[in-house]
């Protein structure tokens, strides 16, 4: 893709970048056939061709961002579906990363918008605010009907409408502390806690612990640790991003200079791909790049340092599990192999739905702020699940599995939490 950009705007190492990118673009179209929100709307505008040019032209002509420009990228999920098909390497992510940032900075979003995106970034990154956020929505709930009839407090509602019913109580596994390993010690490893998964499912790194230490690996959980990050900086809040990254890049590198660290565990895909982008992300911090780089190549999914600890082979439990690939798995790490591998060595039968490159539609915070889009492409997730005719359902990420779980009768689980069960931990509560 030709790009004309000025000397004076090819200064600002972020429109520079941009600009390499976009001129990797030849504009095949490959990435339509792959992206969910074209193969529901069946708009140009709304694919990662559509949007690239959107883009190009707001960064080029250094204009701020208009209506349409931000409806359109609004809608884009980051799935990162277009990495997986794009031929010629255009970095799309780091794109409409950008795009999303200048957005937060040249575009005033009506009330309505600027109030709910607010509401979601001051509540959901934090695990106390949040559980009371759940209490309240237990209360409001019946109201949820009404709040969507509200134009500006329709958001609200569909918050009602996706909180769970309850939720269990705070678990030990999120205080700080270290998990000694059972025998020889095989490795040693931090884990991350967290913001909304510990509050929804905190099961999950107890599995977690479990397995882990239960195959000699030493976990440790470290104090001041908290949110990943990824939830604001997907909706262009920078700061609050790179504040998050670097509070989490100090407190992990203290624990790798107390003991070492093997690795740093993420439970949930979504905070994975973003850890691993630190490097990046903070690459024009002198502070913080070398550091953010260290931090960055420590991270690994469950499954991911799993793989590497050779678990033995157990018996068939006769028990069949639909894999649902996480697109922050799939498309963000490019891990593919490793669950299903692990979920087979276990014991149980691995069924992969059809249209797997597909997002379910959770990404992050969009089944709060896209419903519509959202619920349509749930609805399209778990029909093609149903398909396989599970008896369970396995993810590695707590937004998907939250956003199928609100769509099926069919149990949904992490991973871990099957893998815990087949090597002697407690028979998951979900089942």
């Amino acid at each position: 893709m030709q790009t004309n950009f000025s000397p004076t705007q090819l200064a600002d190492p972020h429109v520079a970048e941009s600009e390499k990118i976009l001129r990797k673009c030849v504009h095949c179209g490959f990435c339509t056939a792959t992206c969910p929100t074209y193969v529901v709307l069946g708009d140009e505008l709304d694919s990662p061709r559509g949007r690239i040019y959107l883009i190009k032209d707001m960064l080029e002509n250094g204009r701020a961002a208009d209506t349409e420009t931000v409806t359109h990228i609004d809608r884009c999920l980051s799935c990162l579906s277009c990495l997986t098909t794009c031929p010629s390497g255009v970095d799309y992510m780091h794109l409409v990363d950008h795009a999303r940032v200048h957005i937060e900075k040249t575009y005033r979003r009506p009330f309505k918008d600027r109030f709910a995106r607010s509401v979601v970034a001051a509540v959901l990154p934090y695990p106390s605010r949040f559980r009371l956020a759940l209490r309240a929505a237990g209360i409001a709930r019946p109201a949820a009907g009404l709040l969507k009839r509200v134009p500006w407090l329709k958001t609200f509602g569909v918050m009602l409408d996706l909180a769970p019913s309850g939720t269990p109580p705070a678990s030990a596994a999120t205080k700080p502390a270290v998990y000694a390993p059972k025998g020889d010690r095989r490795g040693r490893v931090a884990i991350l806690t967290g913001c909304a998964q510990p509050v929804l499912r905190p099961q999950i790194n107890e599995a977690a612990i479990r397995l882990l230490t239960g195959h000699g690996v030493e976990v440790v959980v470290s104090a001041g640790e908290g949110c990943c990050g990824a939830l604001v900086h997907h909706m262009g809040q920078e700061e609050q991003a790179l504040k998050a990254a670097r509070r989490n890049v100090d407190i992990w590198l203290k624990a790798a200079e107390d003991d070492g660290l093997d690795a740093i565990i993420i439970t949930a895909s979504g905070c994975g791909t973003t850890i691993k982008d630190y490097g990046h992300m903070l690459r024009l911090d002198p502070a913080y790049a070398e550091k953010a780089a260290k931090v960055s190549a420590l991270a690994k999914d469950i499954t991911e340092y799993l793989a590497a600890l050779d678990l033995p082979q157990r018996q068939t439990r006769g028990m069949t599990v639909a894999y649902h690939s996480a697109c922050s798995m799939q498309h963000g790490q490019k891990i593919t192999r490793e669950p299903k591998e692990l979920l087979k060595r276990a014991g149980f039968t691995v069924r992969e739905p059809a249209e797997a490159h597909l997002c379910c539609g959770s990404a992050g915070t969009y089944n709060i702020l896209q419903p519509e889009i959202s619920a349509k492409l749930k609805a399209r997730k778990v029909r093609n699940i149903e398909a396989t005719k599970p008896d369970v359902i396995a993810s590695g990420n707590i937004g998907c599995i939250t956003q199928m779980a609100s769509g099926t009768n069919i149990p949904i689980l992490h991973t871990v939490e099957l893998l815990d069960w087949a090597y002697g931990g407690p028979r998951p509560a979900g089942l």
